[in-house]
């Protein structure tokens, strides 16, 4: 049993509550593959392309809010992982990634499948780790026990994030044929009591003075989860407080009735003499990365006096350049504490709540204004992603795949339903695994998955099928003007005669072929008629995946984009 201590690390996965595993086929990695695969309380999937493995993992992650494994052979394999765990790193999700090596004095030695793999994903894992090749010394496995219970613990410390155990596993590799893979009773279970950040009751208090003093507060959300708690306490923090409050489509705050989602809409084609009358005093943020670039630029220009921001702990990031109070603190918890202290006056929350209503009014602006555009609109992919948005389950996973399908879907905003939960890797925002990551969800959860991306982010991440376990639940929207769109409206490359072959990169595919090739439910669609008379079987629950895809082209999406910016700009004129 030389491989016991390896073995152990299942085990010591499971006592820790970790019950999904994602493997990737190959030879080094038998003791790890074996081990995770006779662990009853684990479920195990193979995914033989690593990068979509890394995806699949980091989706599993997402849904579960646990810990998931990642297992790999020796070599380039590895590298494959690495996509995923830069995206898990700043979207701030646990992985355990274990990649099999070759033991050390066989590196640099021209022997196979040999890289050099300590520390291989840099600063983009909280700790790496290596255990050692031995075991002949009991300190040995007291070291490597010491060393995973470290990791499986640093993995969900706030801010969450990937962690990297390199394990070099000499030959033979393979239990004798009459060897059974059990684990030890006595393996030991480090734990570790929660960091409670507290904020400082006169700190607190300072804040609240601050807070009342000042009129035009706004709060803006960047990604969250979709936490009911944290949620329910920015609405009450915002609604008693008269706190105008800004979330665009990542944020999760689409169901709250005081949240104004469309500031990307108006705020890239407003006067300047309505970006004065919205400027705060004071800027509050909660979250991770924010998607309008709009937004971004519009608070950078027109800079509050003073910018908090709430998070427990991590790296301070300073986004819109005025930063000038951090707070560590659970952001619901501090809001409650912040409210605790603050006596309303009347006069004062009047001028607090006529600020709010400047914001409201733009939103009402921009439904009056989409409204009236798309009334006048023929079909086309924008228009068909808003009729997909309207008619989505009153419950659903909706992931968002990078470039133009989250803009899509930023610009229009979503209906005030609390159980349309929104993900999208926005911690890198690539394309690359936005199909796994939703195909990690279906994996793991019961309600419809949809996915709504662009052909080439589809094709890209074709590999998120290739594998034996049914997802049934999985909905797929591929807008496919053969190419994208996002390059033809960027100044610099949309203005350049190698537009088309070099930043465009068409591509002549339709996702009909794959449908057939993966056993997946196929609709195409091209007319405001055929996408309306498709919805209701799309959506439908019926045991099989599905896609459907707008067949679009992108002189017209172009065309209609423009226009649309234009339309939002005229409504200010009239």
């Amino acid at each position: 049993m030389r491989h016991q201590p390896i073995y152990d690390i299942a085990e010591i996965c499971a006592l820790h509550g970790i019950s999904q595993a994602v493997l990737c086929p190959g030879s080094r990695c038998a003791p790890l593959t074996l081990a995770f695969t006779h662990h009853k309380k684990i479920k195990c999937r193979t995914i033989s392309d690593e990068r979509s493995a890394g995806f699949i993992a980091l989706g599993i992650s997402q849904q579960t809010q646990s810990p998931a494994v990642m297992v790999c052979t020796s070599g380039s394999a590895a590298y494959n992982f690495a996509p995923a765990i830069a995206e898990g790193f700043f979207q701030q999700l646990p992985l355990i990634v274990l990649t099999a090596d070759r033991p050390k004095e066989w590196i640099d030695q021209f022997d196979g499948q040999t890289i050099r793999q300590e520390n291989i994903f840099g600063r983009h894992v909280k700790k790496s780790y290596s255990l050692p090749v031995d075991f002949a010394h009991s300190d040995s496995v007291w070291y490597l026990n010491r060393m995973v219970n470290e990791a499986i613990l640093l993995a969900q410390e706030f801010p969450a994030g990937p962690v990297h155990i390199n394990v070099p596993l000499r030959e033979p590799l393979y239990p004798a044929a009459d060897e059974k893979i059990s684990f030890s009773k006595s393996v030991r279970i480090i734990s570790k009591t929660p960091k409670q950040v507290v904020p400082d009751p006169a700190e607190v208090r300072a804040l609240a003075s601050e807070l009342s003093k000042t009129q035009k507060v706004l709060m803006v959300a960047g990604q969250l989860e979709n936490h009911e708690g944290t949620l329910k306490a920015i609405e009450k923090f915002c609604q008693v407080n008269k706190v105008a409050l800004l979330g665009d489509v990542i944020s999760n705050l689409h169901g709250l009735s005081s949240v104004t989602q469309r500031a990307d809409t108006f705020l890239g084609q407003c006067p300047d003499s309505v970006k004065q009358a919205l400027k705060p005093d004071l800027l509050i943020t909660v979250g991770k990365s924010i998607l309008s670039k709009n937004l971004k630029l519009y608070l950078r220009t027109h800079q509050p006096k003073k910018h908090w921001h709430i998070q427990p702990g991590g790296e301070v990031a300073d986004t819109y350049q005025v930063l000038s109070t951090h707070i560590t603190s659970e952001p619901g918890y501090f809001l409650e504490a912040l409210s605790a202290h603050l006596i309303p006056d009347p006069f004062d929350l009047q001028k607090k709540e006529n600020y709010a209503r400047l914001w409201k009014a733009e939103e009402h602006r921009m439904d009056l204004a989409l409204e009236a555009f798309f009334s006048k609109q023929s079909f086309g992919e924008f228009k068909g992603i808003r009729e997909i948005l309207n008619q989505l389950p009153d419950r659903c996973n909706l992931h968002l795949a990078n470039s133009m399908a989250v803009r899509y879907v930023n610009l229009l905003g979503l209906a005030k339903r609390k159980g349309i939960h929104v993900y999208a890797n926005r911690g890198t925002s690539g394309i690359d695994g936005c199909t796994s990551t939703a195909v990690g969800h279906s994996l793991t959860s019961d309600v419809l998955n949809i996915l709504i991306t662009g052909d080439l982010a589809f094709f890209y991440d074709r590999n998120a099928f290739w594998h034996n376990y049914p997802i049934p639940n999985l909905r797929i929207v591929v807008i496919n003007n053969q190419g994208g769109i996002i390059f033809n409206l960027i100044d610099g490359p949309g203005n350049s005669a190698a537009k088309d072959e070099y930043f465009v990169t068409r591509q002549k595919l339709t996702a009909a072929s794959l449908a057939t090739e993966f056993g997946i439910t196929y609709y195409g669609v091209d007319s405001e008629p055929k996408l309306k008379s498709s919805l209701p079987p799309f959506y439908q629950f019926d045991g099989q995946p599905k896609i459907l895809e707008i067949l679009s082209d992108q002189k017209s999406a172009v065309s209609t984009f423009n226009q649309f910016k234009k339309h939002i700009q005229s409504s200010y004129e009239a």
